[in-house]
């Protein structure tokens, strides 16, 4: 695991370095760069996604969740990568504006995907109350 940190790290230095060259002469070549980059970074990392899955399975089975409340994290666990992954992308590119809209549908999706989760919660806290 720290093996892949520090090849994730590496990767990360030599693509900005080489953006950071590629910059003062050709400047679209270092957006396609970081962008090659940012896409292998994430394959590299792809692999930390399997270990929280299999993790929160194994809560699973020690507590009685709904399945489909583990769907619902893994949705907020892919929903929280992709914006926060598009959104540094569009910083990078200087557009900062589209970025934080991108953050902005993130928390909102994020929020709205946990809704059913909430409602059992106050469900739940209800049937507390009333018993």
């Amino acid at each position: 695991m720290v093996i892949n940190m520090i090849q994730i790290a590496l990767v990360g230095i030599v693509v900005v370095l080489m953006a950071i060259i590629f910059k003062n002469s050709k400047s679209e070549y270092a957006l396609y760069i970081s962008l090659a980059g940012c896409i292998l970074i994430f394959y590299l990392g792809v692999g930390k996604l399997e270990i929280i899955i299999s993790t929160i399975k194994k809560i699973q089975t020690y507590i009685n969740l709904n399945e489909n409340y583990i769907s619902i994290l893994i949705k907020i666990i892919g929903i929280t990568y992709i914006a926060e992954f598009s959104s540094n992308i569009c910083k990078d590119c200087g557009h900062t504006a589209v970025a934080n809209q991108i953050e902005l549908v993130g928390k909102l999706t994020i929020l709205a995907t946990g809704m059913p989760i909430l409602l059992a919660l106050l469900d739940t806290i209800n049937q507390f109350l009333t018993a």
